[in-house]
């Protein structure tokens, strides 16, 4: 069995007004990976989002070739797995 991992994301860049949350929340139930995403004040991208590390790297790879999206910018880092399974916009 793979291992799961969970990551914290931010994202800075052209990444509201795009459809970046609904493609991320697309792609995420595509992959089987479980978490949410949410746009901040700030004009940036907040996500959580559990799975294993391939369907992490394929959520990732999906949203930078989104089109009208541009990442500028991607801090991201590892937190606990909280055993979730469904993914939502928040």
């Amino acid at each position: 069995m793979d291992t799961i991992y969970r990551k914290h994301y931010r994202f800075h860049g052209q990444v509201q007004g795009v459809g970046f949350r609904y493609r991320a929340c697309y792609n995420a139930q595509r992959l089987n990976i479980g978490g949410w995403v949410r746009n901040c004040a700030d004009g940036s991208v907040e996500m959580e989002a559990e799975g294993t590390l391939d369907a992490l790297c394929d959520l990732l790879d999906a949203l930078d070739n989104g089109h009208f999206i541009q990442i500028d910018k991607c801090i991201a880092k590892d937190i606990p797995p909280t055993g979730e399974h469904s993914f939502r916009i928040r």
